[in-house]
């Protein structure tokens, strides 16, 4: 439903545009466009499924990689203190 404010008689253009705001404040309009701004599309089952096997092939090759190599498992420390 569209919102309309016309000029009331010998109304300003002020009070105009201030009436048309409280309408379209009340009316819950920029709320809902504000929470659809950044709303993401989610992803197809296949697109999931394709990206799910590329991370189980990174995550075989890697400890592949860990055993031939004898490197040591990287942690990270994103929660310690550093000091």
């Amino acid at each position: 439903m569209p919102i309309i404010a016309q000029k009331q008689g010998k109304e300003t253009t002020q009070s105009l545009v201030r009436r048309f705001t409280q309408k379209l404040r009340k009316s819950g309009t920029l709320l809902e466009v504000r929470k659809r701004q950044f709303h993401k599309k989610s992803k197809s089952k296949p697109l999931l499924k394709r990206s799910a096997l590329r991370r189980l092939e990174k995550r075989i090759e890697f400890a592949k990689l860990r055993k031939l190599t004898g490197a040591p498992v990287k942690t990270f420390s994103r929660f310690t203190k550093s000091r």
